[in-house]
């Protein structure tokens, strides 16, 4: 059993959404829940009242009523949610237009803006206004390429308001990665910003906007924020205009939104496309609202006297998880740069003097955290945080543990995991039971999610494949471009039949924990016996010596081996010494299966854009296979030092 590190209060229990959402759902029907476990067993046996319940709990705004929630939960893809419902998405995440504060901006340049709700509504008002007079209509692509700034969440939510559909990358996209991508979608408008701030050094994006105007012909014009500059020179780019010369100059406008069906599309998301170029996954408005309602709600008990914040750029999903905050009417706050600068204490000293409640960031970001030796409850007063939220790839055991010994003892940690594909989580948090070390408290409401053995039956207590059984709102519609559905089919059907499978390693146990061992495309198979990647890396995050990691499976004289390639600390020698102490921590701590046949040292790992470890461009490279898309890494030239490894070649 997993080391118990937190159990919420009495009175944080009785004052939760979730109890509050409990007892709705006691008085609508007599169905009474003493915990959370019967309520998720409720919500996957009765779908469709479920997703009721939450769309009259949540307020969902909507001019016209649904007459069916769902035609057929059971059918994968193809369930048809909430026929005859029209609604608007912007229009629910700005139900709020008073002077309460919606988004904090805070960048590296130490600048802080304020916008209010009311300031909010009528700056995406004016946004809008200049959109359908430039011809913008319903179904037309918007693009951003744009750093976290208030500008894209308006322009994300002026799009949103006419039935645009958005979509954006991060401004530290190369422009293959960028083209790669809103080349497939074909925008008709780009906003981008002039410039970003990263390690305290302005980087300049003119040029590269330039060149992605070029190799856009649809694009009618291009939208430019003057962040790191205020009166940046647009000559090299044709069409382009400058932020305040484009939006309305009226004020108080009022915004037609659009009434629209529940499934029509509000973004297309992109995959990290390490192994070609990125599928376009179209996910719905109505989909997208209800499912982050019901995580922002149920799951984090975000209120709208909350301040929440996540780590992101608007490169990652979790961009657009944090905005519908503004549904609750909530405080967002935007954070643009490098989350160690000037110092490892940037974001706690923000959270502080902002009094964050809810606390958003990666896995990889705590075990930076770690290796720094800064703790925040030494440095910083974190009275008002009451959460904290990690995604991105598994939190160690060590990570749980290093928040409640050096954050904060009474918070709840709520390890998260789902992905861009859903735009959503399959596990996550629940506000009102204990937090263990290394798990993911349950499973999420309405998602019928099991582990699957190799057969295709579900197990608990062993490791299997994550898969969803049961169809859920905001899983994509389709996919871009692809007019008979098979690649939408072959991305999650074809393995199990009608049945979503995702692509982690789980284990759920008795008490509805969840474990992730990484992607199962990655996990390794030594002796035809199946062990997660994030079990090595646990062990590896726990030694001084070793500032980063990534494990391989390599096929080997019909078997295969498990690889390990570190990169050490500054000033360690990966010697005899060390690797025996590898071996004997993993023997010890994991099993003797896990103990890798290799280990050798590489001046660096590759990561993805979204810093997710790349095990599978680095199998690829050193099987002799092509890495397709290396624009979709971060640092892609590191994969050189993998090819032609003479070390891989020696028993």
């Amino acid at each position: 059993m997993a080391r118990l590190l937190w159990q919420p209060s009495k009175e944080r229990i009785e004052s939760s959404n979730l109890r509050r959402f409990m007892q709705t759902i006691q008085q609508w029907s007599g169905i009474q829940f003493s915990s959370y476990g019967p309520l998720y067993q409720w919500s996957i046996d009765h779908i469709p009242e479920f997703w009721d319940a939450m769309w009259k709990f949540a307020a969902i705004k909507a001019s016209q009523p649904y007459t069916q929630v769902v035609d057929n939960p059971a059918r994968l893809p193809g369930a048809c949610w909430f026929s005859g419902a029209r609604l608007n998405f912007a229009e629910n995440l700005l139900r709020h237009r008073d002077q309460k504060t919606a988004l904090i901006f805070r960048g590296e340049d130490r600048v802080v803006l304020k916008v209010s709700y009311a300031q909010l509504y009528d700056e995406v008002a004016r946004l809008a206004r200049a959109l359908k007079t430039a011809g913008i209509q319903a179904g037309d692509r918007v693009a951003g390429f744009m750093p976290n700034l208030p500008h894209t969440v308006i322009a994300m939510l002026a799009a949103a308001s006419m039935g645009a559909v958005w979509s954006s990358c991060s401004p530290d996209f190369g422009i293959k990665g960028v083209l790669d991508r809103f080349g497939q979608i074909k925008p008709t408008i780009l906003f981008a910003a002039n410039g970003y701030w990263f390690k305290g050094q302005r980087v300049d994006c003119l040029g590269r906007i330039a060149e992605i105007r070029k190799a856009l012909p649809d694009l009618r014009q291009v939208v430019v924020v003057p962040y790191t500059d205020p009166k940046p020179a647009l000559d090299t780019i044709p069409n382009a205009v400058l932020w305040d010369n484009f939006r309305a100059k009226e004020d108080n406008l009022f915004i037609e939104f659009a009434q629209l069906p529940f499934e029509h599309p509000l973004y297309i998301m992109f995959t990290s496309g390490t192994t070609g170029l990125p599928k376009c996954m179209v996910q719905s408005a109505g989909g997208i609202l209800i499912n982050h309602m019901k995580e922002l709600l149920l799951h984090a008990d975000l209120k709208r006297g909350d301040t929440i914040f996540y780590f992101t750029t608007c490169g990652w999903m979790m961009w657009n998880w944090l905005i519908s905050s503004l549904a609750v009417g909530a405080t967002v706050v935007l954070y643009d740069g490098n989350p160690f600068h000037p110092g490892p204490d940037a974001l706690w000293k923000m959270a502080q003097e902002e009094k964050i409640s809810i606390f958003g960031t990666s896995a990889g970001y705590i075990a930076a955290l770690q290796n720094s030796g800064l703790k925040p409850k030494e440095v910083c007063e974190l009275v008002a945080l009451r959460t904290i939220l990690s995604t991105g790839s598994p939190l160690s055991v060590e990570g749980f543990e290093f928040v409640y010994d050096h954050i904060k003892s009474d918070l709840q940690l709520a390890s998260i995991s789902g992905g861009s594909d859903i735009n959503g989580c399959f596990a996550g948090g629940n506000p009102i039971g204990p937090v263990y070390a290394g798990e993911l408290q349950c499973r999420g409401l309405g998602m019928k999610v099991l582990a699957y053995d190799e057969n295709g039956q579900p197990v608990t207590n062993q490791q299997g494949e994550l898969v969803c059984a049961a169809a859920s709102p905001s899983m994509p519609i389709y996919f871009w471009d692809d007019p008979d559905g098979k690649k939408y089919k072959s991305a999650y059907f074809d393995h199990f039949p009608n049945v979503w499978r995702h692509g982690d390693f789980i284990e759920i146990n008795d008490h509805g924990g969840v474990v992730i061992y990484g992607r199962s495309d990655a996990t390794l198979n030594p002796g035809g016996v199946r062990i997660g990647t994030a079990e090595i890396y646990r062990q590896m995050e726990s030694l001084p010596e070793i500032a980063d990691s990534l494990v391989i499976g390599q096929n080997w004289k019909g078997d295969v081996r498990v690889v390990l390639f570190v990169k050490t600390a500054p000033g360690v020698e990966l010697n005899d010494a060390l690797k025996q102490k590898i071996k004997t921590l993993l023997r010890t701590n994991a099993s003797p299966r896990h103990v890798p046949a290799k280990i050798i040292a590489v001046p660096a790992i590759p990561y993805t854009l979204n810093m997710k470890k790349v095990e599978l461009a680095v199998k690829k490279i050193i099987e002799g296979q092509p890495v397709l898309n290396k624009d979709a890494l971060s640092n892609p030239e590191v994969l050189e030092y993998f090819a032609g490894l003479k070390e891989l070649e020696l028993d």
